[in-house]
Protein backbone atom coordinates (compact mmCIF):
# COMPACT_ATOMS: atom_id res chain seq x y z
CA UNK A 1 0.00 0.00 0.00
CA UNK A 2 1.98 2.94 -1.21
CA UNK A 3 1.14 6.36 0.32
CA UNK A 4 -0.33 7.56 -3.06
CA UNK A 5 -2.73 4.91 -3.13
CA UNK A 6 -3.57 6.12 0.18
CA UNK A 7 -3.65 10.02 -0.57
CA UNK A 8 -6.17 9.34 -3.59
CA UNK A 9 -8.39 7.24 -1.35
CA UNK A 10 -8.83 9.38 1.83
CA UNK A 11 -8.82 12.70 -0.34
CA UNK A 12 -12.13 14.50 0.10
CA UNK A 13 -13.35 17.77 0.26
CA UNK A 14 -13.31 19.47 3.73
CA UNK A 15 -16.29 20.72 5.54
CA UNK A 16 -14.70 21.45 9.04
CA UNK A 17 -18.18 23.31 10.73
CA UNK A 18 -20.95 20.43 12.15
CA UNK A 19 -23.73 21.77 13.02
CA UNK A 20 -24.33 21.82 17.10
CA UNK A 21 -26.77 22.64 19.88
CA UNK A 22 -26.62 22.64 23.26
CA UNK A 23 -26.38 18.72 24.20
CA UNK A 24 -23.58 18.39 21.52
CA UNK A 25 -20.37 18.45 22.66
CA UNK A 26 -18.03 19.17 19.34
CA UNK A 27 -14.55 17.95 19.07
CA UNK A 28 -12.21 16.71 16.00
CA UNK A 29 -9.32 14.31 15.94
CA UNK A 30 -6.11 14.61 13.19
CA UNK A 31 -5.34 10.82 11.57
CA UNK A 32 -1.75 11.41 10.63
CA UNK A 33 -0.44 8.74 8.54
CA UNK A 34 3.52 9.03 7.54
CA UNK A 35 6.24 7.18 6.72
CA UNK A 36 7.29 5.18 2.96
CA UNK A 37 6.14 2.11 4.57
CA UNK A 38 2.86 3.84 5.93
CA UNK A 39 2.72 3.80 9.84
CA UNK A 40 -0.62 5.75 11.65
CA UNK A 41 0.26 7.70 14.89
CA UNK A 42 -2.08 7.43 18.02
CA UNK A 43 -2.06 7.98 21.61
CA UNK A 44 -2.33 6.34 24.52
CA UNK A 45 -4.11 8.62 27.53
CA UNK A 46 -2.92 8.68 30.79
CA UNK A 47 -5.73 6.51 33.11
CA UNK A 48 -6.34 9.52 35.27
CA UNK A 49 -8.02 11.58 32.57
CA UNK A 50 -11.32 12.03 33.43
CA UNK A 51 -12.57 11.30 29.77
CA UNK A 52 -11.11 7.91 28.23
CA UNK A 53 -8.61 7.56 30.19
CA UNK A 54 -5.91 4.53 29.16
CA UNK A 55 -7.55 4.71 25.72
CA UNK A 56 -5.77 4.75 22.50
CA UNK A 57 -6.92 7.34 20.50
CA UNK A 58 -6.04 9.70 17.74
CA UNK A 59 -4.67 13.12 18.79
CA UNK A 60 -7.30 15.96 19.20
CA UNK A 61 -9.80 17.15 21.90
CA UNK A 62 -12.55 19.48 22.24
CA UNK A 63 -13.36 22.57 19.90
CA UNK A 64 -12.38 25.80 22.13
CA UNK A 65 -13.28 29.40 21.78
CA UNK A 66 -10.05 30.23 19.97
CA UNK A 67 -10.59 28.13 16.95
CA UNK A 68 -12.81 29.13 13.76
CA UNK A 69 -13.87 25.68 12.86
CA UNK A 70 -13.27 22.04 13.34
CA UNK A 71 -10.09 21.86 11.69
CA UNK A 72 -8.47 24.94 13.83
CA UNK A 73 -9.14 22.30 16.59
CA UNK A 74 -7.29 19.44 15.35
CA UNK A 75 -4.57 21.31 14.07
CA UNK A 76 -4.28 22.83 17.56
CA UNK A 77 -4.59 19.82 19.92
CA UNK A 78 -2.09 17.68 17.61
CA UNK A 79 0.33 20.11 18.17
CA UNK A 80 -0.20 20.62 21.54
CA UNK A 81 -0.31 16.75 22.42
CA UNK A 82 2.42 15.75 19.65
CA UNK A 83 4.30 19.30 19.20
CA UNK A 84 3.90 18.41 15.33
CA UNK A 85 2.42 21.55 13.24
CA UNK A 86 0.76 20.87 10.50
CA UNK A 87 -0.85 23.91 7.74
CA UNK A 88 -4.81 23.37 6.71
CA UNK A 89 -3.09 23.16 3.48
CA UNK A 90 -1.96 19.95 4.43
CA UNK A 91 -4.98 18.06 5.45
CA UNK A 92 -6.43 15.77 2.76
CA UNK A 93 -9.54 15.14 3.47
CA UNK A 94 -12.34 13.75 6.04
CA UNK A 95 -14.01 11.15 7.89
CA UNK A 96 -17.55 10.92 8.65
CA UNK A 97 -18.29 11.91 12.13
CA UNK A 98 -18.55 9.65 15.27
CA UNK A 99 -19.95 9.91 18.31
CA UNK A 100 -18.62 8.59 21.03
CA UNK A 101 -20.90 6.82 23.27
CA UNK A 102 -19.84 7.43 27.48
CA UNK A 103 -18.66 10.91 26.85
CA UNK A 104 -21.02 12.75 24.28
CA UNK A 105 -18.90 13.74 22.06
CA UNK A 106 -19.59 14.10 18.30
CA UNK A 107 -15.89 13.94 16.84
CA UNK A 108 -14.82 14.91 13.21
CA UNK A 109 -11.76 13.06 11.84
CA UNK A 110 -9.40 15.21 9.52
CA UNK A 111 -6.72 13.40 7.55
CA UNK A 112 -3.21 14.36 6.66
CA UNK A 113 0.34 12.32 5.20
CA UNK A 114 3.75 13.60 5.95
CA UNK A 115 6.66 12.31 4.68
CA UNK A 116 7.80 12.11 8.60
CA UNK A 117 7.32 13.20 11.80
CA UNK A 118 10.23 14.39 14.09
CA UNK A 119 10.53 14.25 17.53
CA UNK A 120 7.57 14.01 19.19
CA UNK A 121 6.76 16.19 22.45
CA UNK A 122 3.69 14.93 24.73
CA UNK A 123 1.78 17.01 26.62
CA UNK A 124 0.27 15.39 29.87
CA UNK A 125 -2.37 14.43 28.42
CA UNK A 126 -0.52 11.79 26.07
CA UNK A 127 1.36 8.54 27.99
CA UNK A 128 2.99 7.00 25.21
CA UNK A 129 2.85 7.57 21.07
CA UNK A 130 2.39 4.69 19.41
CA UNK A 131 3.33 4.57 15.73
CA UNK A 132 1.80 1.44 13.88
CA UNK A 133 2.20 0.16 10.56
CA UNK A 134 -0.76 0.84 8.90
CA UNK A 135 -1.39 -1.82 6.42
CA UNK A 136 -0.54 -5.25 9.28
CA UNK A 137 -2.86 -3.02 11.72
CA UNK A 138 -5.80 -2.28 9.58
CA UNK A 139 -5.78 -6.04 9.18
CA UNK A 140 -6.50 -7.02 12.44
CA UNK A 141 -10.40 -5.35 11.91
CA UNK A 142 -12.68 -7.53 14.12
CA UNK A 143 -16.20 -6.92 15.85
CA UNK A 144 -16.09 -6.16 18.95
CA UNK A 145 -17.95 -8.46 21.46
CA UNK A 146 -17.60 -7.05 24.47
CA UNK A 147 -20.90 -6.47 25.91
CA UNK A 148 -19.76 -3.11 28.12
CA UNK A 149 -18.70 -1.42 24.58
CA UNK A 150 -21.17 -3.07 22.36
CA UNK A 151 -24.22 -1.25 22.84
CA UNK A 152 -24.71 0.07 18.92
CA UNK A 153 -24.60 -1.95 15.74
CA UNK A 154 -21.06 -0.74 14.64
CA UNK A 155 -19.24 -1.53 16.92
CA UNK A 156 -15.09 -2.94 16.03
CA UNK A 157 -11.51 -3.24 17.51
CA UNK A 158 -8.00 -3.30 15.99
CA UNK A 159 -5.09 -4.59 17.84
CA UNK A 160 -1.48 -3.05 17.78
CA UNK A 161 1.12 -5.21 19.85
CA UNK A 162 -1.20 -5.42 23.66
CA UNK A 163 -3.34 -2.52 22.88
CA UNK A 164 -6.92 -2.65 21.67
CA UNK A 165 -8.27 -0.03 20.20
CA UNK A 166 -12.23 0.25 20.27
CA UNK A 167 -14.66 2.61 20.08
CA UNK A 168 -14.82 5.74 18.27
CA UNK A 169 -11.10 5.31 17.24
CA UNK A 170 -12.22 1.87 16.03
CA UNK A 171 -15.00 3.55 13.91
CA UNK A 172 -12.78 5.74 12.23
CA UNK A 173 -10.54 3.29 11.49
CA UNK A 174 -12.81 1.15 9.97
CA UNK A 175 -13.69 3.69 7.72
CA UNK A 176 -10.44 4.34 6.53
CA UNK A 177 -10.48 0.60 5.72
CA UNK A 178 -13.46 1.09 3.70
CA UNK A 179 -11.83 4.07 1.32
CA UNK A 180 -8.32 1.94 1.27
CA UNK A 181 -10.24 -1.59 -0.31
Amino acid sequence: MSLEKIRESLTSKISPVLESDYETKLASVLIIIFDDTPKILMIKKPITMNHHGGEIAFPGGKISNEDNDLLDTAIRETREETGIIVEREKILGQLEPVTTLNSGFTILPFVCILNKIGDLTPNSEVDEFLEIPLKSFLETLANDSDPKHNSIQEMYTFTFEDHLIWGASARMLKQITAKLK
